[in-house]
């Protein structure tokens, strides 16, 4: 692991018999935020254009308290291929230990296939606070106001 980054947090991980034989979450250089997910496919899964698709990891985790693990793109599935996870990024909670399943969505204009092996997504593990909510009768004033969705100019 790199010098800049500082020790995080240790992610208990285990296998499924499904894909004792393909490669676990790994950052792809010594500076990657982001593990490589691959496809724990039996056969090759094609998803179609305008369609989605439920990838299995082969693997479950187990996030410690304080922390989630964030399931984002791969930048080059979504460029060269229209290749998104729609609900980006999707969450594995602290509590959650079933398989780690990836939905894919196909924007692209062709089918796309998914081999067994295949890299798919990213795992990001990243720190989580839970808030608590009051409810109020007014919110304090802020020089932005409701302004949204463009508010700001071009």
């Amino acid at each position: 692991m790199s010098s800049w980054v500082k020790s995080g947090p240790e992610i208990l991980l285990t296998t499924l018999p499904h894909a004792t034989d393909l490669a676990l979450p790994t950052y792809a250089t010594d500076r990657s935020v982001g593990m490589d997910l691959a496809a724990a496919v039996g056969k090759d899964l094609v998803i179609e254009p305008g369609q989605t698709g439920l990838v299995p990891t082969g693997f479950m985790i187990a996030v410690p308290e304080g922390f989630e693990a964030q399931i984002r793109p791969r930048s080059g599935l979504a460029l060269e291929h229209g290749i998104i996870v729609p609900n980006s990024p999707g969450t594995i909670d602290p509590d959650y230990r079933g398989e780690v399943k990836v939905i894919l969505l196909n924007l692209g204009s062709d089918p796309f296939k998914i081999s067994r092996g295949m890299r798919i997504a990213q795992m990001v593990i990243v720190p989580a606070v839970l808030a608590s909510i009051r409810v109020v009768e007014e919110l304090p004033p802020t020089g932005r106001g409701a302004g949204g969705f463009g508010h700001s100019g071009k």
